[in-house]
């Protein structure tokens, strides 16, 4: 059975929707980031980690990657063209999508005050918007980024766009990006893992 350690309001959700997907068990320990039970399992710190046997896995991207590879599933097999693509989503979603919003979230809570950039904020919102805008366009009339197949890499722009609501950034109201995001939310592994973490709080 697999652990993850790392809050639900972290980059964890991804790997706690991720093995919800794969139907694979899992205890889940919400620790904070710097915690002493993080700080046991990674020196730096930081969340997520994932316990595998003997294994401690750090990057949510790391782990979601050695997930799908090692299970065959959400994710296209490594050196095929499907999974360059695949990776080019997940690149851009933490390039583009996550990059604006963890700069915001520096410069809003997580750096000290005297360090903090505020004006940064407004910059970070439009990038995100031009980010989206993309998005719209790579998407076309696809249900998910790579076709019928639902991949590792809509889970990390799944989890973007839920952290663009706590941050107050826009999201579309309409359209097929919206339509898109509403699909990710209504995945059932999505729905389990949310009443799963519901009933443990």
């Amino acid at each position: 059975m697999y652990k993850v350690i790392g809050t639900l309001q972290s980059r964890a959700l991804r790997v706690l929707w991720l093995l919800e997907e794969l139907g694979e068990a899992y205890v889940h320990d919400p620790a904070n980031p710097q915690s002493d039970a993080v700080r046991a399992a990674n020196p730096a710190g930081k969340i997520p980690v994932l316990i595998d046997g003997d294994a401690v896995l750090t990057d949510s991207i790391a782990i979601c990657t050695y997930l799908a590879d090692k299970h065959g599933k959400v994710t296209f097999p490594a050196g095929t063209i499907d999974r360059a693509r695949q990776d080019s989503f997940t690149q851009f979603a933490v390039d583009e999508l996550e990059g604006a919003l963890w700069t915001a979230a520096k410069n809003s809570f997580i750096h000290p005050k005297d360090m903090r950039v505020p004006d940064i904020k407004s910059v970070c919102k439009a990038e995100f918007s031009n980010a989206l805008k993309t998005l719209e366009t790579r998407l076309g009339d696809r249900p998910y980024v790579m076709g019928e197949t639902f991949t590792i890499a809509d889970i990390i722009i799944g989890h973007c766009s839920g952290w663009a609501v706590v941050a107050k950034f826009d999201l579309p109201k309409e359209g097929p990006v919206a339509a898109y995001f509403k699909r990710l939310r209504e995945r059932p592994a999505f729905k389990a893992m949310i009443a799963k973490l519901k009933e443990a709080s």
